[in-house]
This record gives C-alpha cells, sequence and structure tokens, in this order.
C-alpha cells in the first residue's frame, strides 16, 4: 500500500488554495499530476490502475472538472524522478478543486489512489496559458 499523502489540507499551499477559493479571485486552475504507480496498480494495463482512472474520471466532472491529457513519461534525460504518468486535471476554479473531495465517489477515488500511486507530486498551474482541447 501507498505511503503518499493524499490532499494535506494543512499544508500552507492548501490554504492558500483555500483563500483563493473563498475570494472574488477565483478562477480556473490547472493541476499537473506527475505520477509514479505502485507495482501492484500494473501500469498502464492492470485493474488497480484502471480502476482508479475511472473513478477519477468519474468524479472530476462533479465539480465540473476533466482530464485534459495524460501522457506516459518514457525517461528523464536530466534529473532523478521516476514517474510512469503526466496527467492534467482541469478545474473552473480552486473552490471546485476543494471540493472534489466532498463528492459522491471521492471516497472510492482516494481509497484507489492510495492502492495506486506510489508517489506523486501535483502541481497547481494557470489555466489561462495552456490550450484547451
Amino acid at each position: 500500500m501507498s505511503n503518499i499523502v493524499i490532499l494535506n489540507t494543512n499544508s500552507a499551499e492548501f490554504k492558500r488554495i483555500q483563500e483563493i477559493a473563498e475570494s472574488d479571485r477565483d478562477g480556473p486552475v490547472l493541476m499537473l499530476n506527475q505520477n509514479r504507480y505502485a507495482p501492484a496498480a500494473g501500469y498502464p494495463d492492470g485493474p488497480l490502475y484502471k480502476g482508479y482512472m475511472r473513478a477519477l474520471r468519474g468524479l472530476l466532472p462533479k465539480v465540473g472538472g476533466r482530464v485534459l491529457w495524460q501522457i506516459p513519461v518514457y525517461g528523464q534525460p536530466v534529473g532523478e524522478q521516476p514517474l510512469h504518468e503526466i496527467l492534467a486535471a482541469w478545474y473552473p476554479t480552486h473552490k471546485a478543486f476543494v471540493e472534489l473531495r466532498e463528492q459522491v465517489g471521492a471516497e472510492e477515488n482516494y481509497r484507489l489512489r492510495a492502492l495506486a500511486v506510489e508517489y506523486a507530486v501535483i502541481h497547481r498551474c494557470p489555466a489561462d496559458v495552456i490550450p484547451m482541447p
């Protein structure tokens, strides 16, 4: 089982996200997920990985979000951060990102994520500079 933190709601960054969500400055945001999957996930064809992706794709629309794209990582010519995949999740607002964990299906999504994801870093990025498919 994974030992990653699913969402640290006590972090300074999460507090910034909450402040934006509660302000009149809230707007679209892109969350760039860099993931390395646990062997048990069977990335990219295993049932655990596919179940997690199904749960994620079912959950995001509940807050108006969606996965824009997913790409496999072949290697790193610079640095050391072995990853399997980079996933771009778009949210209409920071508030939508905060409210994701309160939606029906969130518990199952986070349960599967905890089993499937061995390592993750999520970067909060501006959504107005990315091409939308």
